[in-house]
């Protein structure tokens, strides 16, 4: 599998914001490069046919989290900074690198993205859904019986998960506009 030049430039954006949030001593820029990181991997997931969780990763990491931080920033004290970068931790560089390594050495075995001969294309759980989804289901669409019917409970909890952190998220900006 062959990286293209806009998936290669999302990797070193991602990564390099990775670095930004977990290095930089500033806290207000750390939490900008974590939601640059955030946003980064939303497009990431658009890139690989996901939007749906590119949505949720936009909405919940770029968006509430960074509201959230940012609003916690604004009612702390934060301690002057007397360099840019945290110290580094080498022992904890070499587990990460190490890590990252065992992880990016899987990368070559992934199929091609919209691979028609994916074993998740043609297998026999995508072609169960395909065959059998409306019978069961009497829904028309593949997807949509696939998340309301097969995956139902799953969906459900996202669902939940997103509108919990939606109603915190407005708290909060009540009780700041409102205090």
């Amino acid at each position: 599998m062959s990286l293209t030049a806009l998936q290669a430039a999302l990797l070193v954006f991602v990564v390099g914001c990775a670095l930004g949030a977990a290095l930089l001593k500033d806290t207000l820029a750390s939490v900008i490069a974590f939601a640059a990181y955030s946003l980064g991997i939303s497009i990431i997931w658009l890139v690989l046919q996901a939007p749906d969780v590119g949505l949720t990763e936009a909405a919940v990491g770029a968006g509430i989290m960074t509201i959230l931080f940012l609003l916690a920033l604004a009612n702390t004290v934060t301690p002057d900074a007397d360099s840019l970068f945290e110290s580094v931790r080498w022992r904890t560089v070499a587990f990460v690198g190490a890590f990252v390594l065992v992880m990016g050495a899987t990368v070559p075995s992934l199929p091609a993205i919209g691979d028609p001969t994916a074993p998740v294309v043609g297998g026999e759980v995508t072609q169960y859904y395909l065959a059998n989804a409306y019978e069961e289901t009497q829904v028309k669409n593949a997807v949509t019986a696939v998340l309301a019917a097969y995956r139902g409970f799953d969906t459900l909890g996202e669902a939940v998960v997103v509108f919990s952190a939606g109603v915190v998220a407005l708290s909060v900006l009540r009780r700041e506009v409102f205090a």
